[in-house]
């Protein structure tokens, strides 16, 4: 068989998996873990969660993947720990320390400057962080013991309060903010602003875009759903180097969310089975109704409740952009 006419290996599965990520765990590691369990053709994530962060790694599977940066756009909410007394090379418990001090603030003191830390902001990435310095990442470039100059970014936090104290030493914060913002820095700075060094000891992502903590699914219950329906292989199987495979995937896909859950920000179309198969082979349709837009530059459209495109609208027609097909 020629190359070109090669079948790409997997299904064609379709979805979002909104992974309750472990700490530990890499976020290249999670979408591999999630594309063999689904034999899917195709995988990627809306967005890095560093291995010692815990929370929401969306991932998206085949289709869906077409909607990755409607999510990495949107707003993300995290809660995160802060031990003050010490700030470190990495601004959290893998590096070692660097500055330290005896103070301790008061709940005051850092509500009093919570303020600063909200709105347009600018901000130093920590050393270790994925920016890329001429073509190479922060990380592995501080990784090597050289100095890493980062340039300062404007990024937005949109909310910034105090959850927790649990004790003298610690604080629980709780940011809602825009793409980029890391809060490992707003530790860093906080602890620096207020005369006493701090590092975050503890790091949990709990929504991103429209996605919140009620979508979460940890990687128990989705090994759980494969076993539902996997396959007792023969030992000639096994000494042929093959791998449990699920073979039955009615319980791993009823836990994916449809690819439109990652538009909500977008005007959605509804159309008729007649338009819906005009849009999927990449006609415009013309929207009848009196509340149809004239002009949308952004919209999505559906049929039967399911994806069928994304476009805009252009004098009351729908032009379709991306096509979507079916979960496979």
């Amino acid at each position: 068989m020629a190359r070109g006419n090669r079948r790409p290996k997997g299904r064609p599965v379709s979805g979002w998996v909104i992974f309750d990520k472990p700490k530990g765990m890499g976020s290249t590691q999670a979408v591999a873990k999630i594309k063999w369990l689904y034999f899917a053709q195709k995988a990627g994530h809306a967005g890095t969660l560093d291995p010692l962060a815990s929370g929401m790694l969306p991932i998206a599977l085949g289709d869906a993947t077409k909607t990755v940066p409607y999510v990495m756009d949107g707003r993300k909410v995290y809660r995160f720990a802060v031990r003050w007394g010490a700030e470190t090379t990495t601004d959290d418990t893998e590096g070692p320390v660097t500055n330290a001090s005896d103070t301790r603030p008061a709940r005051a003191a850092i509500e009093a400057l919570l303020p600063d830390y909200t709105g347009a902001i600018s901000q130093v990435p920590p050393q270790f962080s994925a920016i890329k310095i001429d073509g190479e990442r922060a990380y592995d470039i501080a990784r090597g013991g050289e100095a890493v100059e980062i340039a300062a970014r404007t990024v937005e936090v949109h909310r910034l309060q105090i959850v927790d104290m649990p004790d003298g030493e610690t604080t629980v914060f709780e940011a809602e903010c825009g793409k980029g913002t890391y809060v490992r820095a707003i530790a860093r700075d906080l602890g620096r602003d207020l005369g006493c060094f701090g590092h975050v000891i503890d790091l949990r992502r709990i929504a991103v875009g429209g996605f919140d903590e009620d979508d979460l699914i940890t990687l128990e219950d989705l090994e759980a759903a494969a076993d539902e329906g996997r396959e007792t292989l023969d030992e000639a199987a096994v000494e042929a180097g093959s791998t449990a495979r699920v073979v039955e995937f009615g319980p791993l896909d009823d836990i994916l969310l449809d690819p439109a859950t990652a538009l909500g920000d977008l005007y959605e179309v509804s159309l008729s089975e007649d338009q819906a198969g005009r849009v999927r082979s990449g006609n415009p349709v013309l929207l009848r109704g009196r509340d149809a837009p004239a002009f949308c530059e952004e919209a999505f459209a559906t049929g039967r409740g399911r994806l069928v495109a994304i476009g805009s609208v252009e004098e009351g027609a729908f032009h379709p952009k991306r096509v979507f097909g079916g979960r496979g």
